[in-house]
């Protein structure tokens, strides 16, 4: 499963403490803020998106979602999430611990600016109980990202 090659990984890059485990769920935004301590904004989601054949990620704070003229603009296509059971198949993960570490060279990463708000984020790290801290810079280096985008629009607080 992809959680033991992402702790591989970041063993690798002498990131281990980093990563921080969890007896209760981190699986949504909500739940990863309560369980931590830290504003929702500060969870940086992994939306996987149906692209072609195989799918991207993007990569966002926690308060946002897709602007959907944005991105049909950006990317020339309309945003599509996989189904729970096409994650598990493309992806190696589950949803509610999607991440952008460790996975194929295929899938393109992109990290939207609304993360450069934070000094650190909390991304999931493969399981729906454990993240990673790091800083938007770490986030775009380790998650092997492609580039940068603007592509997010500010959501209603529930």
């Amino acid at each position: 499963m992809s959680y033991e090659k992402i702790v591989t990984y970041f063993e690798e890059q002498g990131m281990t403490g980093r990563i921080k485990h969890f007896d209760s769920s981190c699986a949504t935004v909500e739940e990863a803020a309560n369980t931590i301590g830290v504003v929702p904004a500060r969870i940086a989601k992994t939306l996987s998106i149906r692209k072609d054949e195989g799918c991207m990620l993007i990569v966002m704070a926690g308060d946002v979602g897709i602007d959907n003229k944005k991105f049909r603009h950006y990317f020339g296509m309309k945003a599509r999430m996989l189904t729970a059971s096409e994650v598990e198949e493309q992806l190696d993960q589950r949803v509610g611990g999607v991440c952008p570490f460790a996975v194929a060279d295929h899938i393109p990463v992109y990290i939207d600016v609304s993360v450069k708000r934070f000094d650190t984020l909390f991304p999931a790290c493969g399981s729906p109980t454990s993240v990673v801290e790091l800083t938007p810079d770490e986030l775009f280096t380790h998650g092997h990202a492609t580039e940068w985008v603007d592509i997010a629009k500010q959501v209603e607080s529930k």
